[in-house]
């Protein structure tokens, strides 16, 4: 017992060295990740891992963050799961809330100058993630057509009621191709609903009382929860179901505002879904300092809990949920739509900024910087805060 227990601490000490180190979003974690939990401490194979982050891709939620719990609750069970969830969501949520408490105080001319060149590197990010995407998951004439449909759509009605409903059309078109789809051995299949009644009950019981009581900070965990329900294909998709929301239909922050936050959260080792910190804790300014803590607080738990029910239903019975051909092939098309949705959220923000030249050529530069992979993120936005000091 005294064994396991050391064993834990270590990995959680593990964990936070991880969240402290891991920039770039779940591609650039994942290298991290074989590094220190499969070839040093021996956690477990490599190919256990990626097994792993192949099942976090189908479901819903933070895709780096659902693999190193699901991780944790290997090793040892719920229990150690949470705290693993807890201490990796640590340090870039308080950052990223602290982040808008800055914004919020200063003076909005100040603001404007300093980031100036990191809100076009931040539609740079978008476009960029949906390339890195694209190249990977858009491989036959039926991605394409889905990536095309999705951009348009999304582009043409930026709702965030409509975001999940291309996604899983986009799931049910590549789940007609399953004869594709290798056949396997079918047994039948014994799932454990504990969890998905528990994602469920928590889902109607903030809408019924988001409604009864119209609370500022029930509803906006409600937002976050929704958002964080239906994000299919990690952060990249977070960004443009939060500036639906948060910018185009609710206008608690400015596009400004959000792109500087998108900017910054590249800064951020950890979680790219850190991003909802920020924008809850904007969301509650009107409610003063204590007001943005609690909206960092609520957005923060908000996001992060549906896709970590999530893994926790499926982990259950994913061995025997991949026997279906339908299942595999849907992924095709969940992919992708993320990738469309992603295309439409960065011609979006991109069009206050097309008026102004320098925003045009500083996007055309951050793109070309991330292509050749020469400097770090977190080193390009720095210079972009220091382009905007000096100009």
């Amino acid at each position: 017992m005294e064994t396991k227990k050391i064993r834990y601490l270590i990995f959680l000490k593990d964990v936070f060295i991880l969240s402290l180190t891991c920039f770039g979003g779940p591609q650039a974690h994942l290298a991290l990740f074989i590094k220190r939990l499969v070839h040093q401490r021996r956690y477990l194979s490599e190919e256990e891992l990626m097994e792993m982050l192949a099942l976090c891709q189908l479901l819903p939620g933070p895709t780096s963050t659902q693999t190193i719990t699901a991780i944790g609750f290997k090793l040892g069970g719920p229990k150690l799961s949470y705290l693993t969830l807890l201490i990796w969501i640590l340090p870039a949520t308080v950052f990223m809330g602290i982040t808008a408490l800055g914004i919020s105080f200063f003076e909005r001319g100040t603001l404007i100058r300093l980031t100036q060149f990191i809100k076009p590197m931040g539609v740079a990010f978008i476009f960029f993630a949906a390339f890195v995407i694209g190249r990977k998951v858009i491989t036959t004439k039926t991605s394409v057509w889905l990536m095309i449909l999705a951009a348009v759509l999304g582009f043409l009605y930026p709702s965030p009621y409509l975001t999940p409903f291309v996604i899983l059309f986009g799931g049910l078109v590549a789940s007609s191709k399953y004869r594709k789809q290798e056949k396997m051995e079918k047994k039948p299949i014994r799932i454990q609903w504990s969890n998905f009644i528990l994602w469920a009950t928590v889902f109607a019981f903030v809408i019924f009382l988001g409604t009864i009581t119209k609370s500022l900070p029930i509803r906006l965990f409600e937002n976050f929860y929704r958002n964080g329900s239906f994000a299919f294909g990690g952060g990249h998709i977070l960004k443009p179901l939060l500036y639906n929301e948060f910018v185009e239909f609710k206008h608690y922050l400015s596009a400004d505002e959000f792109l500087s936050g998108i900017a910054i959260a590249e800064l951020v080792p950890g979680p790219t879904f850190s991003i909802a910190s920020y924008v809850g804790s904007l969301s509650m300014r009107s409610w003063g300092l204590s007001g943005q803590v609690l909206g960092s607080l609520v957005a923060s738990f908000g996001i992060f809990l549906p896709g970590i029910f999530m893994i926790f239903f499926v982990i259950r019975f994913w061995e025997q949920l991949k026997q279906y051909r339908g299942i595999r092939a849907s992924l095709e098309g969940i992919n992708a739509s993320s990738t469309g949705l992603t295309i439409a959220a960065g011609v979006s923000l991109s069009q206050p900024l097309v008026s102004d030249p320098i925003n045009i050529i500083t996007v055309l530069i951050t793109l070309i910087v991330l292509y050749f992979e020469k400097v770090p993120s977190y080193l390009i936005i720095l210079g972009g805060i220091c382009l905007g000091a000096v100009y």
